[in-house]
């Protein structure tokens, strides 16, 4: 993997751990044969590996991600017993 195209392309998705399952996704894709999106999305890929070009493929916004929104997550408040 081009260390070059690692780093434009974590600047771009923001958390390495969101680029790496972008990119694992993607490399499955390609290395399943067979149908639409086991070919790559861009043009003179040469001798590039499958994650080479998932990376190019994520700086030319040829894949989109959509990050989730993060939640504040709240402590559970215990219910109160009544007495008898």
């Amino acid at each position: 993997m081009n260390a070059e195209l690692c780093k434009r392309a974590n600047e771009k998705v923001g958390n390495p751990n969101v680029l790496v399952n972008i990119v694992s996704r993607r490399v499955r894709q390609l290395n399943s044969g067979g149908g639409g999106l086991s070919r790559p999305l861009i043009d003179n890929v040469g001798n590039l590996g499958a994650a080479d070009i998932a990376l190019r493929e994520i700086l030319e916004d040829k894949i989109g991600w959509e990050m989730p929104e993060i939640v504040a997550l709240t402590r559970p408040v215990a219910k109160k017993r009544k007495k008898r």
